[in-house]
């Protein structure tokens, strides 16, 4: 393949890859490295993707397919989703097309170009073996390969793809359960293969966890003003707003889930559960999760809403909520309004259909679903559960976040 010289040239190559019988843009690409099964090669345990790209650099994709077909490899862009090694041969011919680019990928700029600069390095430097992967994804149909499952993964924790916008469906499938040391996957069969000999010369791993998803700090660089205090508790796929705090202790944000801004963490935020800006999820408190008693139904937390110490809440909250300590907010659970709040909870929420008949009234925890200034209270001396409108402001330490 002939050496691109023009940024002029390189344009025109890419409009006429893309003008290939059956192409289509991907809506996600990127090379990952691969780690393989100790005693199944064949297996991928996981997919570490330097730079991922979503919706975004058609140019470079349109690269890597003609990179491809020069190599002798066609896309199969009929699929939802295309994997493939990246050879020598692959790497010789993709720098070739972005030469005009190589003296400028520095930093945050020509990032795929970088990528592939690195990779020629390694094939001049060492054998590329087979532990790179060049992945495609044309439709967002559930994932076939570990390889796909871990860019959507990326697209999520990155940002590039919104929570809950994605097919994860069969993910938990196609993805092994492995042994996690230090970031790295290890197959258990292989470990029950090699116990005796590594424990008696004092080489077992330090096993972090066993499971099929990795840490999200694991392959995700944080916003700067985010911390996570304990790496266990982000699990690959949340997405981590800039301004996050991810306490120790009872915290946990599962993949798919995570906060649109600055949000203090101290409870578990379940599967797709969002957590609005300036939210406070409270020591302990749970938000349930898809499969956990919402019926399937996705939580989502407004801004500025308080989620008291050990609480549950099983319902989407608005704006400016305050759910006490201890309490449970579930779709079911009966909560009693008094006459008084029934007209200051509708000037705020106009929806509310209870009426004022003077007199406690009982409404479902599902009939404030997405309701703004609530505030869910539970009698002390006669145990009832009531909901009154907020006269609270939640404001989060701007110092912690």
């Amino acid at each position: 393949m002939k050496k691109i010289k023009s940024t002029e040239e390189f344009k025109s190559l890419v409009e006429d890859t893309q003008k290939i019988t059956g192409y289509r843009k991907p809506i996600g690409f990127g090379i990952a490295r691969v780690d393989r099964g100790q005693l199944n090669p064949e297996k991928i345990l996981q997919a570490n993707f330097p730079v991922i790209n979503w919706n975004e650099n058609f140019g470079s994709a349109a690269v890597f397919v003609t990179a491809l077909k020069e190599s002798g490899i066609e896309v199969d862009f009929s699929a939802s989703e295309f994997v493939c090694d990246v050879n020598k041969k692959f790497v010789k011919n993709a720098i070739k097309v972005f030469e005009p680019y190589v003296n400028e990928a520095i930093g945050d700029a020509h990032k795929n170009v970088q990528v592939i600069s690195m990779l020629n390095w390694i094939r001049k430097s060492d054998e590329l073996r087979d532990d790179y992967r060049l992945v495609f994804i044309f439709d967002d149909e559930g994932p076939k390969s570990v390889e796909a499952v871990y860019l959507k993964l990326y697209a999520l924790s990155s940002g590039k793809a919104a929570l809950r916008s994605l097919n994860l469906n069969g993910a938990f499938g196609v993805l092994e359960n492995v042994a996690w040391s230090m970031g790295i996957p290890i197959e258990l069969d292989w470990l029950r293969a090699n116990e005796i000999e590594m424990k008696l010369q004092g080489t077992f791993p330090i096993i972090e966890s066993v499971d099929k998803f990795p840490r999200f700090l694991s392959h995700v660089i944080p916003a700067d003003n985010t911390r996570i205090l304990d790496a266990s508790k982000v699990r690959m796929g949340a997405q981590l707003s800039a301004g996050t705090t991810v306490m120790p202790g009872a915290s946990y944000i599962n993949f798919n889930a995570g906060t649109t801004g600055a949000v203090m963490v101290e409870g578990r935020i379940s599967s797709s559960a969002i957590v609005g800006k300036g939210s406070d999820v409270g020591g302990g408190a749970s938000i349930l999760g898809v499969l956990s008693g919402t019926d399937g139904n996705p939580i989502a937390i407004g801004e500025n809403t308080l989620l008291g110490a050990n609480s549950v809440t099983g319902i989407p909250l608005g704006d400016g909520c305050i759910v006490d300590a201890g309490i449970a907010i579930l779709e079911g659970t009966k909560i009693g309004v008094a006459p008084a709040q029934v007209s200051k909870i509708k000037e705020v929420n106009p929806s509310f259909t209870c009426t004022d008949s003077g007199e406690i009234k009982f409404v479902k925890g599902l009939d404030f679903s997405g309701f703004n200034g609530i505030h869910f209270r539970q009698n002390s001396t006669n145990g009832m559960i009531v909901a009154l409108r907020s006269q609270r402001e939640v404001v989060l330490n701007s110092d912690l976040h």
